[in-house]
């Protein structure tokens, strides 16, 4: 299954606005497909233009992006982690996801009511991180419990794993996220295997008028001193701006985002940023005319395993992987004019791919 990031918010912040202009996007607008397999999931591609410079080069009959999953999760109100609302379902949606786009409203509308009738979005932040807490602290709590009984028998199996569980406890019920808990390599791990909704990475997704396009205004300066604080990004978007513009002539939407002070949608910088949250990089496989194609890869993937994702057989009968830069391989012009140059490496299973590589896969069949 691919990678997927949870749009989350609370009403009336243009979750549902943003997501519609995810998906409804077309090429001729963010020269980028967008598109939906399921009912709640966009698959959005990746802006990347180092993949139209090698296509460039090899002048293949197909160009295929890299791309990520986002999904629409239903508005959180407070007392989700009691059942308000859609309550555990909401909740449920989130711990499937890898990441989380969190939407805050840093707009004015006086006929979209705001669900606490005053529009601040680090107060919104809060609402959304103290429901995400409160149910870690019950996953935790239930884990505790399970431990405890289990030690009585074997107390010295469980001291450790225990020890790691109360930190953890006190460190939510203190009101932080698990993402800021200092547990070292084994809490990191725990907090994996439990799945807990405040260790996931997260950027903030500021929705702003159009007046307040390109930086957003004061409320959201408030959100970038939040996102600061935890090393988060944010992304200043006006949802309604976006939807309408993916329904225009690409030129004629590109020369109205520069008015704007835009040089792109911010659909884009959204992609980009989910990619980079969910820490991928990009590696290109360029072999023959038939296509030039970007494959997303968690950051630290060696080339035998990046080899399995192109194709089982080239994992099973890999022999050795031929290596090039993206720049080095615009600028000799050819796989053949590279190896001639000697600046083709050849590299063993173990090669940790490097973002922007361009590899050729040489396997036994």
């Amino acid at each position: 299954m691919s990678l997927q990031i949870g749009i989350v918010g609370l009403p009336n912040v243009g979750k549902s606005t943003l997501f519609n202009a995810l998906t409804r996007a077309n090429a001729a607008v963010a020269s980028y497909p967008f598109t939906t397999i399921e009912p709640n999931i966009g698959v959005a591609a990746v802006p990347d233009e180092r993949l139209y410079a090698v296509a460039q080069v090899v002048n293949p009959e197909t160009v295929t992006p890299a791309t990520v999953e986002f999904v629409d999760i239903a508005g959180l109100v407070k007392g989700a982690h009691q059942g308000e609302g859609l309550g555990n379902r909401f909740l449920a949606h989130i711990r499937n996801v890898d990441a989380i786009a969190m939407v805050v409203r840093c707009f004015e509308a006086p006929d979209i009511p705001h669900p606490s009738g005053e529009i601040d979005p680090v107060a919104d932040i809060e609402i959304v991180d103290v429901e995400m807490a409160l149910a870690d602290l019950e996953t935790v709590e239930k884990r505790l419990s399970k431990t405890r009984s289990a030690a009585k028998s074997r107390p010295r199996d469980y001291e450790d794993v225990l020890l790691l569980l109360e930190d953890l406890h006190r460190h939510l019920a203190a009101g932080h996220r698990a993402a800021t808990w200092q547990g070292g390599d084994e809490g990191k791990a725990l907090v994996r295997e439990l799945n807990l909704l405040t260790g996931k990475a997260r950027l903030f997704v500021a929705n702003v008028s159009e007046d307040d396009l390109p930086d957003g205004g004061e409320l959201v300066d408030r959100v970038r001193q939040k996102a600061q604080e935890e090393g988060s990004e944010v992304v200043v978007i006006c949802a309604p701006l976006e939807e309408e513009l993916a329904r225009w002539p690409e030129e004629e939407a590109l020369a109205y985002l520069k008015e704007l002070g835009l040089e792109e949608p911010g659909l884009n910088r959204l992609v980009r940023a989910g990619f980079h949250l969910l820490d991928l990089i990009t590696f290109f496989t360029a072999t023959g005319r038939r296509e030039v194609r970007a494959w997303p890869v968690k950051r630290g993937t060696t080339v035998w395993e990046a080899a399995g994702k192109i194709h089982t057989d080239m994992q099973k009968g890999f022999v050795r992987a031929e290596v090039i830069n993206w720049r080095d391989f615009v600028a000799a012009g050819s796989w053949a004019e590279a190896r001639a140059k000697g600046i083709v490496r050849v590299e063993g299973r173990d090669y940790k791919v490097q973002d922007g590589d361009v590899i050729h896969i040489r396997f036994s069949h």
